[in-house]
């Protein structure tokens, strides 16, 4: 996800400090949510052995649902963002979660 490793002595107030028997011995530095979204981008796109832009309709639908469960629209522009990645409207995107929130709500309706 982008994380740095630094010596203790370099870590800030936001960095976490691992210690071992009392002693620090290691800081992370986390990224910003925003550059982890790029890093979640970048790594689908990998996956899939194209841009994002080039997938299907059906493969977008199950990008935008991975994206959701990993927390990509809580981050600040973060539908913009996937929107731009995917080549597809603001709007197409909320389109995506919302028929993925009917779709969990239709499972949930058939199971009770």
């Amino acid at each position: 996800m982008g994380a740095e490793l630094l010596v203790p002595a370099q870590a800030e107030a936001d960095d976490v400090v691992l210690s071992w028997e009392g002693e620090d011995v290691l800081a992370v530095r986390l990224p910003q949510l925003s550059e982890s979204l790029d890093h979640i981008l970048a790594a689908m796109e990998r996956r899939h052995g194209m841009p994002l832009a080039e997938l299907d309709r059906k493969a977008k639908q199950e990008a935008v649902r991975l994206l959701e469960a990993r927390g990509a629209f809580a981050v600040r522009h973060g539908v913009e963002t996937v929107a731009g990645a995917l080549g597809v409207s603001r709007f197409t995107v909320y389109n995506y979660l919302n028929r993925e929130t009917a779709l969990s709500r239709e499972k949930a309706a058939k199971g009770d």
